[in-house]
């Protein structure tokens, strides 16, 4: 379905056999904000969430570099607007976010722009802008997805916003070398009450991943917010 008028303002729903009674789950993709890299590689996720019952949205969004106003526009205008248009849900959001997606998941529930958000499960999140700048992730990826230092944006950087008024999660693999669970630890230093698992022996893309062993881990986490 289309959320918008362009052509990335499109969100793909997956029907669950128990999703009527659960609350509809947002995916955002990850891939550095890069306009490159879209929602294909997220669509086995999604697969496997909508195979563990729930009802499933992956959208697209706006990624143009030097400019995040056109993403936070594009994801506010989903979760503000998209939930009501989807049916086999029981009209509670939950949304789930790997890597660059992560951020934006954490951004999203910390800026309050879904009204029917009940929590926010982050994968391997960029969950720290201004420790990834200074990392270098992604090859200068927060740079390039700003436009500008971080530390003139502290609006879009999770670790710096307030904390969501929602429950948070985050699940972090210990060896990941993409995403370094530094960022995700960051974060709950800054959010003490946010919910940090950190798992041994799995890199980033194992929580996508509904083949990997850590797949488990995930579908228990988002069972939190089944009822």
């Amino acid at each position: 379905m289309a959320y918008g008028t362009q052509p990335d303002q499109i969100l793909e729903v997956r029907y669950g056999r128990d999703g009527a009674t659960r609350p509809l789950v947002i995916v955002i993709h990850g891939g550095f904000w890069r306009s490159d890299i879209d929602r294909a590689h997220a669509r086995p996720m999604a697969e496997g969430i909508a195979a563990a019952g729930w009802t499933v949205g992956l959208p697209e969004y706006s990624r143009l570099a030097r400019n995040p106003a056109p993403t936070c526009a594009d994801l506010s205008r989903l979760l503000s607007h998209s939930p009501g248009q989807v049916a086999a849900h029981n009209g509670r959001v939950v949304l789930v976010g790997h890597s660059a997606g992560g951020h934006l998941a954490l951004w999203a529930s910390a800026a309050n722009v879904c009204p029917t958000l009940s929590g926010t499960l982050a994968l391997a999140p960029v969950a720290d802008l201004m420790l990834a700048h200074r990392l270098g992730l992604g090859d200068g990826a927060v740079r390039r997805f700003l436009g500008v230092d971080p530390a003139g944006r502290a609006d879009i950087d999770p670790a710096r916003m307030a904390a969501p008024a929602t429950a948070t999660t985050l699940l972090h693999g210990l060896d990941d070398d993409t995403v370094p669970v530094s960022l995700s630890e960051s974060y709950v230093d800054r959010h003490p009450a946010t919910r940090l698992t950190a798992l041994p022996g799995t890199g980033h893309y194992a929580l996508i991943d509904p083949r990997s062993s850590a797949w488990g881990r995930v579908l228990m986490e988002l069972a939190r917010w089944r009822d």
